[in-house]
């Protein structure tokens, strides 16, 4: 039995996205709690050579937006990386959704075995499809989510593996 692209990428994405969301939230209710400025956490970084919060969840965002525009095959159009505040990320999040929700199963059918050529700075990188979002795009979408939720723990948010893994 074959798995498809999209049943891999697009309930994947949405799945963690939908995390993130709440995890903003809750950051947002602890700033407020502890009478921390927001633009503490948004700033906040795991180590200085690493992008900081607000970033993080930017790089999540790009990485599904842009993989699932890619494996689908449609114009691949990123997004500028204006977000302030906490309220421009759960925006950018819901964005990214949206962008989700409006892709179809049979959009990515055949993207398994496409060409896919991206451009990682001053270098091309060449991939089918399958590679692409299995050792590429997922595993570096996971980082980003992953460093979000570790600086706000990091900074004293009680959150955990539930708020990391949300159910379905």
């Amino acid at each position: 039995m074959s798995v498809s692209i999209y049943t891999i990428a697009v309930p994947t994405f949405q799945k963690h996205l939908h995390a993130l969301d709440g995890i903003l939230d809750k950051a947002v209710s602890y700033a407020a709690a502890k009478k921390i400025a927001p633009e503490t956490l948004l700033s906040a970084r795991l180590y200085p050579d690493m992008f900081n919060f607000k970033r993080q969840v930017q790089e999540s965002c790009k990485f599904a937006n842009l993989s699932v525009q890619r494996l689908a095959n449609i114009e691949v159009a990123a997004e500028a990386d204006g977000e302030m505040t906490f309220e421009d990320l759960k925006a950018r999040v819901a964005r990214t959704l949206a962008l989700l929700d409006s892709v179809k199963p049979e959009q990515m059918d055949g993207s398994d075995e496409r060409q896919i050529t991206i451009k990682v700075g001053p270098n091309e990188m060449n991939f089918i499809g399958r590679d692409y979002l299995l050792h590429f795009a997922l595993p570096n979408f996971y980082f980003h989510c992953a460093t979000a939720y570790a600086i706000l723990r990091h900074n004293g948010l009680e959150i955990g593996k539930r708020d990391f893994m949300r159910r379905m």
